[in-house]
């Protein structure tokens, strides 16, 4: 019984994780780890400042969009 319990766990975790992803959950996380490797010291936008960056270049520059 534990096994499969543990088994559910896992692919409960991995659905998370997944569907997370594909709602952009960690981009602001996955962000802030780049900014600081990159530029240390330099200040880190909030999440807040980021998500409105993110989406006004998203805007200004729609690419393959296709809406």
């Amino acid at each position: 019984m534990g096994r499969i319990a543990g088994g559910a766990r896992q692919a409960a975790r991995q659905i998370t994780w997944y569907v997370g992803t594909l709602m952009g959950d960690n981009h602001y996380r996955r962000y802030v780890e780049l900014r600081t490797r990159t530029h240390p010291g330099e200040p880190v936008p909030t999440e807040r400042e980021y998500w409105k960056l993110r989406h006004a270049a998203a805007d200004a520059n729609p690419g393959a969009r296709c809406c």
